[in-house]
């Protein structure tokens, strides 16, 4: 028809929010790797005024097709008091995007953390030059 309306077999899907990418036959959308280091980002060492990410502590991350993310992370030493608080508190950030089934994160030791790996910004923050 040429009167500018379209019928339901012809018409575009309509695209998925937030940066995500929704196959056509697929509901959920696929979680984007901004959309992850976002949500990392909101996760900050109780003793350090820098989200985790911008700290370096974020080796990998790994997105499935099927809604699984990986996360290969480090602590800024071994002895850190949050170990236990900070691996959980980036899976339970990550859980809560749309399209995630399933988060794992692993502690890794190897190569060990150094200011090096601070981003700039982390640098400033931290009054590091």
């Amino acid at each position: 028809m040429s009167d500018g309306t379209t019928t339901p077999d012809t018409a575009a899907p309509a695209a998925a929010g937030h940066g995500a990418w929704t196959p056509e036959g697929e509901t959920t959308p696929r979680v984007s790797e901004d959309a992850v280091i976002g949500a990392i980002a909101t996760v900050y060492d109780p003793e350090i005024p820098v989200n985790i990410y911008e700290l370096g502590l974020v080796y990998a991350i790994e997105l499935g097709a099927d809604g699984t993310v990986k996360v290969e992370m480090t602590l800024t030493t071994p002895s850190c008091p949050s170990a236990q608080e900070l691996p959980s508190q980036v899976e339970e950030a990550i859980r809560l995007l749309p399209g995630v089934k399933d988060v794992g994160v692993e502690v890794v030791w190897d190569p060990p953390w150094d200011p090096s790996r601070m981003s700039e910004d982390a640098r400033l923050a931290l009054n590091m030059f």
